[in-house]
């Protein structure tokens, strides 16, 4: 009998959300891989059974900054002042910095704090081009894990790897996206390929014997908790553990291909996604096989204008191009809730 249970399914999706192609036959061929979401009846762990790590190259084409948008900077500044709380004065590892935006928003709170990514292009000295190992020779009161845990086969086995890193002691801050939030919300367009695991608080809980603080974050899309390292434990699951997507997760499916449908063969001219990271790619890819392909995609990143998005190939239009192309009245697919103050404003109220 399976430990794995079913939870959800989805065929060739790009393998990179945030990958960026320079044509759009480039993007329309781009590399898949088909999503087995399971949830392990032992450890309660939900991700891709079906995910295959050998497909995962990040490169200078992998743009997913989201810091353009005031609404998300007011994120990591929360966020900055609970690791402020709970690591001042300490030293600090990043695990996974990425482009290094948070990490020196720390160092300009006075941290002496390392960064660790193989992919990291920039030039702060105080960041190096590798993984967190033993063979780094790098310890640190506490490690910053943003962001990270939902990309890694086997997130227990890579926390105890962290852990010995640094010398089986310590504090971790992890920040992931929360998949009870996705269900709730009905956001099927925020389950892709690239995220390997889902998680909830209790995950999180059952992975640690001391959590000292926990909770959600950005609008509750994201969850969060500092742990101590030492108190890491192999999570074993309760009957409680038992997650379930909504039965009717994919009806606004139909619904946006509907609404879509009905705007050609009205009056407006075009409808268009805002948001072309994650949510964006899913989204246009999932309306193109229903029938009711976009007309065009916006981003306020300027590392992913006059590019192309995976999957379907849209070309990506900044703000300004795309105010001047969209007739008042369109309609706007607004990808991110939390950017939807922002995004009426920038548009001065003029679309649906």
């Amino acid at each position: 009998m399976s430990r794995y249970r079913s939870l959800y399914g989805a065929a060739q999706l790009p393998v990179f959300q945030n990958r960026m192609f320079a044509t759009r036959d480039a993007a329309r061929n781009c590399t898949r891989g088909d999503l087995q979401i399971v949830q392990d009846e032992v450890t309660g762990l939900i991700f891709n059974r079906a995910f295959d790590p050998a497909l995962m190259f990040y490169d200078a084409d992998y743009q997913n900054e989201q810091g353009h948008s005031g609404a998300f900077r007011e994120h990591l500044d929360a966020m900055a002042a609970l690791v402020r709380r709970h690591f001042g004065g300490q030293s600090l590892i990043e695990v996974g910095c990425g482009k290094g935006h948070f990490l020196e928003r720390l160092q300009a709170d006075g941290f002496q704090i390392t960064g660790l990514d193989p992919t990291y292009e920039g030039s702060n000295a105080a960041v190096l081009r590798e993984y967190f190992t033993p063979a780094v020779g790098l310890r640190a009161d506490g490690l910053v894990l943003r962001h990270v845990l939902e990309h890694v086969c086997a997130p227990f086995s890579f926390l105890c790897q962290l852990r010995d890193a640094n010398g089986g002691a310590g504090k971790v801050y992890i920040e992931v996206p929360c998949v009870e939030w996705i269900g709730r919300h009905h956001a099927w367009f925020d389950l892709f390929y690239e995220h390997v695991n889902y998680f909830r608080l209790a995950d999180l809980g059952r992975m640690f014997g001391t959590v000292q603080e926990s909770g959600h974050c950005f609008g509750g899309q994201y969850l969060y908790a500092v742990a101590d390292l030492a108190t890491l434990r192999p999570p074993l699951a309760t009957p409680q553990d038992r997650f379930d997507f909504p039965v009717d997760l994919m009806a606004n499916v139909a619904d946006s291909a509907a609404r879509l449908v009905a705007a050609r063969q009205g009056a407006r001219l075009g409808a268009a996604v805002w948001g072309g990271a994650s949510k964006g790619v899913i989204f246009s890819l999932f309306m193109e096989r229903a029938g009711a392909p976009l007309d065009m995609i916006v981003d306020i990143n300027p590392a992913k204008q006059d590019r192309y998005i995976a999957a379907s190939g849209m070309r990506v239009h900044g703000p300004e191009e795309a105010l001047q192309r969209l007739v008042p009245g369109a309609d706007l697919f607004v990808m991110n809730r939390n950017y939807l103050a922002e995004i009426q404003s920038m548009t001065n109220h003029q679309f649906n």
